[in-house]
């Protein structure tokens, strides 16, 4: 099913999850570096408690994490060895939990995430905007065209407008000849997106839907106010560093680059030298872009590339690895401000940024982050999740996190036309769109 929804140029796309309906969803977040399986179960909030785009409580029941293997910026490069790993990240939270998973919803960080805005307008047939009316122009906006090897992720309707007045979130039942819609529509590449599917498939699991990590993380971290007035959410991984624009409480921007902290630690190994997994500890442990007076007098042990105890380690100042780690790092900072200013988006994030993902724990990060992009920088960690091991409560979970909030707001997108989907399936008979408005609606 997954595999033949991306054919048609869209992926799989779950029904939101009633707000008076308790489940049991499983989460999987595949990265360069880690593979993340959660197992949660929702349950409906008090009418007095619920939050905004909350309307469930998330408790964890089990969560289990391992090394990635078979995974390259966020894409499939060894299938047998990617399926082993998500298998053994998925039987440890099962096994943590006492549930047995048959689908779950699956991040995407790789994939080359690209935005586009779509624009569409439909004249009233009564003086009232009615839900016919919005179902009219929502279609109109989703006959956007989607170029060849690329499939639609979401469809965000940003915003609408009645008779050219812009910046109407909730336009039922107001006065109007003409109703306008602002569309934002998140695309991967489908060649990436097919291998993520046939992988997850091949562990015997299928796939509700398919969440770009940047907006994921954004579900989690953000907070209603930083949502409303404007924040650029940046996530950094092992293999790549998408970001996400956050405004006026939509998602209106998606971007990525295929560089991360992964990137960092191979400059270290190279640079030092050290084998990988050294490099990667002394990223980690002492790895800054901030350079202070006393990194010249730090002295950090290099254990030999042999590996041989024998071997007598290297001694090199911290300050030697701190020229190493912030050309890089500055790389990413700069990257990410000319996507944004390309993008023109920048007036929308404000000066508001939220760093999420393993790499945002590098020393001084944040401060780069001020002086290159926007003066207020903060550190995002999943809001509003019950029951996280403490070792998950950090940045580099904030994506897995977001992917347990994301059935709660799944009823704001909204794909292709239901008159496409009939077409393309069923031929359009009479049967065939009975048959497609069951499989929507049940």
């Amino acid at each position: 099913m997954s595999r033949s929804r991306l054919a048609q140029g869209f992926a799989p796309k779950m029904r939101p999850l009633p707000p008076k309906k308790s489940g049991i969803i499983g989460v999987l977040d595949i990265g360069t570096s880690k593979i993340v399986c959660m197992i949660a179960r929702l349950k409906p909030r008090p009418p007095s408690d619920v939050l905004r785009r909350r309307t469930h409580s998330i408790d964890v029941l089990g969560i289990g994490h391992t090394r990635a293997h078979g995974v390259k910026g966020g894409a499939v490069v060894d299938m047998g060895r990617a399926e082993a790993a998500i298998r053994q990240a998925v039987d440890m939270a099962e096994r943590a939990s006492g549930v047995q998973i048959a689908s779950v919803i699956l991040g995407v960080s790789g994939a080359r995430l690209s935005s586009q805005h779509y624009e569409a307008q439909v004249r009233l047939t009564a003086p009232a905007v009615e839900e016919f009316d919005i179902r009219r122009v929502l279609e109109a906006a989703s006959t956007y065209a989607v170029g060849d090897g690329r499939a639609v992720m979401h469809a965000l309707p940003v915003g609408y407008s009645l008779d050219n007045r812009r910046g109407i979130g909730e336009p039922c039942g107001m006065l109007g000849r003409e109703l306008g819609v602002d569309m934002h529509v998140v695309t991967g590449d489908l060649t990436s997106l097919k291998n993520l599917v046939l992988c997850v498939e091949r562990c015997h699991l299928g796939i509700e839907a398919m969440v770009a990590a940047p907006y994921a993380a954004a579900l989690s971290s953000l907070t209603d106010d930083e949502m409303e007035l404007g924040v650029t959410l940046i996530d950094m991984g092992a293999g790549t560093t998408t970001f996400s624009v956050v405004a006026g409480g939509h998602c209106v921007y998606v971007d990525g680059i295929a560089v991360g902290g992964q990137h960092i630690t191979n400059d270290v190994a190279r640079g030092l030298p050290a084998r990988l997994a050294d490099a990667e500890r002394l990223k980690a442990l002492h790895g800054a872009v901030v350079a202070v007076s006393s990194d010249d007098h730090d002295m950090l042990t290099i254990p030999p590339l042999s590996g041989d105890e024998r071997d007598q380690p290297n001694m090199v100042p911290k300050s030697r690895l701190v020229t190493i780690v912030k050309p890089r790092a500055e790389e990413i900072v700069e990257l990410i401000r000319d996507r944004l200013r390309a993008s023109g988006h920048v007036g929308d994030a404000g000066r508001r940024l939220v760093l999420t993902g393993g790499a945002a724990q590098l020393q001084g990060l944040p401060d780069l982050l001020a002086r290159v992009i926007g003066p207020q920088v903060r550190i995002g960690r999943p809001l509003g999740v019950s029951r996280l091991p403490e070792a998950a409560r950090g940045a580099a979970f904030a994506v897995a996190a977001g992917l347990l909030v994301y059935p709660q707001v799944a009823g704001l997108e909204h794909f292709e036309p239901r008159r496409r989907q009939a077409a393309g399936a069923e031929g359009g008979s009479y049967f065939g769109r009975v048959g497609q408005w069951l499989r929507d609606s049940f």
